[in-house]
């Protein structure tokens, strides 16, 4: 027997920053495989295993042919063999049309005995989404929005309006009795039909006060967040502001409670309804980043489409966390998944700055009081335009008394810079931005904020410390308002999430704008708000829908992908717009949409997209075919624009203007009318730099001067040389044991485990890539003779890569492994386990295309 070794000093686990995905596609949440623990920015240690989970079986759903008694039967044999196996589990939700399998909750220490019960096909986390606090606007317009996609000419000169299109809103509820979207609930209303899932009181998130994860279903779909009344509006308000289909009639399908998180299983119930309500749009401004094509609700949105849906999704707000961060279901190869924007204008509330009394436009932070309209203080400044953690320390006793403080943006919590002026006396704060443009902000936290806060944008920041630098500057209260231009209008929104798809499609497939978005919000809560992500983005392509399904009633919804990208517009780079160099496609997809292009096109461009894979054969050379569906012939001239790549860090990537070559096999066409002409396209990738992603634009220009594009994006050499298993701060991946709620590394026999309670072995591993499969074999060291193969614990598909470099995945091995329908319980002695991971797109029988890691050796002694 070996002495536990207990590590007194240390505390490694609160320095690894763990996975925070963005859920709801607007403000992060924990989502974690397996069994994650991560630390929060308090230092303390936060539980957030996942507790539920899918489990798929191997039939097809009835969407896909399969047959009802079938599907049902799978899940009585599983229901059967887990009462056999001992796992002690709740079922949640079953599923037969969509996707075939159950939701389940278990304890973490259940895990394991799930991974083994045969007959599963695979196992995912039903992940946790979070919605965001609104930064409320008192002007109801959405003017600019709708001008961005050419919205407002589809209504007024077009003259399309949605009229007697159904579209499905899955998100908080709508707001019934707001007048702008039609002030009822039911049949008769503009909001037909929907249905509650979860009840007002319903909160998936377990570190919330208010946590109550069990749904209290309601047939009355109202809104008490506000998140879905505004997308709601975005795609169809009617009243004070108009969305993008005034005249839309909207499915309300309430998946959140008024406040915290959901969950992906109510989701997957909710499309299932959605189906059988016959609606003909979806727009689920919800996502779950670092996922695969794979993840149950990506897979239910491809066989919505298939079943005569069109599908637009939210690519996620994960832009920060780098390329490969695109969420499901957006990923779903047959779903819209959406980009964002930032918008070009935005009202906002105004104070005046001496000593000529000019406006600034500032936004109000949640959590803190609404500012006064009246009253002059002066301002003070705590940093300069280069401070990189102004005001995350604590100030001088009384050094901002009486005084607005000025503090730039970066360095610690909006909370804490708020405090930290506030315990100095401040009477209000102003932050404003370190980058480019506007923001919003919160600052809720521990202590509460008593004075207001609000935010400006860099430009101005700097013209108020400016003038502080050169003399005394007064802050004048106001109750105006005003539109301002926005900076960064027209550009990717920094937070919209990266592309492309683990399995190297393209993915987002078409931006909108979503920054800074103008819409309706419940009653209660003021009537309109402004919000930002690739939540409000998503709307205005389902309303975009919307309009294209009336002037075309008899589309395919695949088809109306292809329309809206061939019709698109690309942005150029928002690093320095002035260069010219046109935007990532893996993080704008086809480019802005173009909604009265896209109903007046006569021309489709098939495929729409073209997704390169990797470049290690070099040249690749695809086919598109351009159909004709007008009176008469039109001539074509091809030619190609390249977009900026990136390369380098996963998590901090670099840009480069190393492009594809592009060659055609004729570069002018003539089309015939109700005819199809086929063109080679031979792209050429860059050599360099390796391991970077690629990408340019197909262009097709008729002599008429109209544009039509195909989006292509690549990776550059070997996909298989990302390595997975990266080495990271902290060495993972680490044999470790969770002492005290903390996770310590161990070397060769430090440790004996008892597999009672937590004292059982964790398994400690950094995935830099999202990666195809992870196996963990089992071995026994005998003293005599080879060792023991044990056979697996884990061999587990689809895995998500990690947020951050530092980032990890706890996998527990509870003593017992298994082969095939067999299982077995390893007896004491000493062991150690080979983990395998088979990267992206790999050839498991190409061992190179496989890492391992062989852990240190542990021994198990059962009392």
């Amino acid at each position: 027997m070996f002495k536990k070794y207990f590590f007194s000093s240390l505390l490694i686990l609160v320095l690894i920053a763990m996975m925070i995905s963005p859920a709801a596609a607007d403000d992060g949440g924990p989502i974690e495989p397996l069994y994650p623990v991560y630390s929060n920015d308090t230092g303390q240690m936060v539980d957030e295993t996942p507790r539920l989970w899918f489990v798929e079986f191997n039939g097809s759903p009835t969407a896909d042919g399969g047959r009802l008694t079938t599907v049902r039967a799978e899940k009585q044999t599983f229901r059967v063999r887990a009462e056999r196996a001992g796992l002690e589990f709740t079922e949640r939700f079953a599923y037969d049309k969509l996707w075939n399998g159950i939701s389940i909750e278990i304890s973490p220490s259940e895990l394991p005995k799930l991974f083994r019960i045969p007959g599963v096909k695979a196992v995912y986390p039903v992940e946790t989404y979070t919605l965001p606090e609104p930064v409320e606007n008192p002007s109801p317009e959405l003017v600019s929005a709708l001008a961005m996609t050419g919205a407002d000419i589809a209504q007024s000169e077009l003259g399309f309006t949605g009229k007697g299109i159904k579209v499905a809103v899955m998100d908080t509820g709508v707001d019934i009795d707001h007048p702008d979207l039609g002030g009822c609930f039911g049949p008769g209303c503009r909001i037909f039909t929907g249905y509650d899932f979860v009840g007002d009181a319903f909160n998936a998130d377990p570190t919330s006060s208010s946590y109550n994860p069990v749904p209290q279903p309601d047939p009355i779909p109202d809104d008490c967040n506000g998140h879905g009344t505004h997308v709601a509006g975005i795609i169809g308000a009617n009243g004070a502001i108009k969305g993008v289909a005034p005249d839309v009639m909207f499915g309300a399908y309430r998946v959140f409670g008024c406040e915290g998180s959901t969950t992906s299983d109510i989701m997957l119930i909710a499309m299932e309804r959605a189906l059988d309500d016959g609606m003909q749009v979806l727009n689920m401004s919800i996502g779950s980043a670092f996922q695969w094509p794979q993840y149950p609700t990506a897979q239910a949105a491809d066989r919505l489409v298939k079943n005569g849906m069109v599908v637009v999704a939210s690519i996620g707000n994960s832009g920060a966390s780098g390329v490969y961060s695109a969420g499901a279901p957006g990923l779903g190869n047959q779903v819209i998944g959406v980009a964002s924007f930032d918008n070009t204008d935005i009202f906002l509330k105004i104070f005046l700055v001496s000593p000529d009394d000019t406006p600034v436009g500032y936004g109000v932070a949640s959590s803190a009081p609404e500012p006064p309209t009246s009253g002059t203080y002066p301002i003070a400044r705590t940093g300069t335009v280069t401070s990189t953690a102004d005001a995350c320390s604590t100030l001088p006793a009384n050094s901002l008394s009486g005084k607005v403080a000025l503090i730039r943006r970066g360095g610690c919590t909006f909370h804490t810079k708020s405090l930290n002026a506030m315990n100095a006396g401040a009477v209000a704060v102003v932050l404003y931005n370190n980058v480019a443009g506007r923001f919003s902000a919160t600052v809720q936290g521990t202590p509460e904020i008593t004075i207001p806060v609000v935010t400006i944008s860099n430009t101005e920041g700097a013209l108020i410390d400016s003038r502080l630098a050169s003399g005394e500057v007064n802050l004048t209260w106001t109750a105006q308002s005003d539109s301002f231009p926005n900076p960064t209008g027209g550009l990717i929104s920094s937070f919209s999430s990266y592309g492309l798809s683990p399995d190297l499609n393209l993915k987002p497939d078409i931006g909108a704008p979503g920054g800074l978005i103008y819409s309706t919000f419940p009653l209660e809560q003021g009537g309109y708000a402004t919000l930002s992500g690739t939540s409000m983005s998503s709307p205005h392509v389902a309303g975009a829908a919307a309009l294209l399904l009336q002037a075309r009633p008899n589309l395919p919804p695949g088809v109306v992908r292809t329309i809206f990208q061939n019709t698109a517009d690309p942005a150029v780079w928002w690093g320095n717009p002035a260069l010219g160099f046109l935007d990532n496609v893996h993080r704008q997809g086809a480019g802005m949409l173009d909604i009265p292009q896209a109903i007046l096109s006569t021309v489709k461009v098939e495929p729409s997209k073209l997704a390169l894979g990797e470049s290690e054969g070099g040249a690749v050379t695809r086919t598109i075919t351009v159909a004709n569906e007008g009176n008469n012939t039109v001539a074509f001239s091809l030619s190609h624009q390249p977009a900026l790549g990136t390369h380098g860090s996963t998590f901090s990537p670099a840009f480069n203007a190393s492009f594809a070559s592009v060659t055609f096999n004729a570069n002018e066409v003539k089309v015939a009318p109700k005819s199809k002409v086929r063109v080679n396209v031979t792209i050429t990738p860059p050599a360099a730099p390796l391991k970077g992603q690629y990408g340019g634009y197909i262009v097709l220009t008729s002599e008429d001067g109209k544009v039509y594009r195909v989006p292509y994006a690549g990776f550059i050499g070997d996909y298989q040389s990302i390595q997975v298993l990266a080495p990271t701060p902290y060495g993972f991946p680490w044999l470790s044991v969770l002492n005290g709620g903390n996770f310590y590394p161990l070397e060769d026999l430090e440790w004996w485990f008892s597999m009672e309670g937590d004292d059982i072995p964790y398994f400690l591993v950094h995935f830099d890539h999202q990666n195809r499969r992870f196996k963990m074999e089992v071995y026994q060291d005998l003293e005599k003779g080879p060792d023991r193969f044990w056979y697996n614990a884990y061999d587990e598909s689809y895995l998500p890569r990690n947020s951050s470099a530092t980032g990890f995945f706890a996998f527990p091995f509870d003593g017992f492994t298994y082969a095939g329908s067999s299982v077995f319980e390893v007896p004491d002695g000493i062991y150690y386990v080979k983990i395998y991971v088979l990267k992206a797109l790999g050839d498991p029988s190409n061992p190179a295309h496989w890492e391992t890691w062989t852990s240190p050796r542990f021994e198990i002694d059962r009392p």
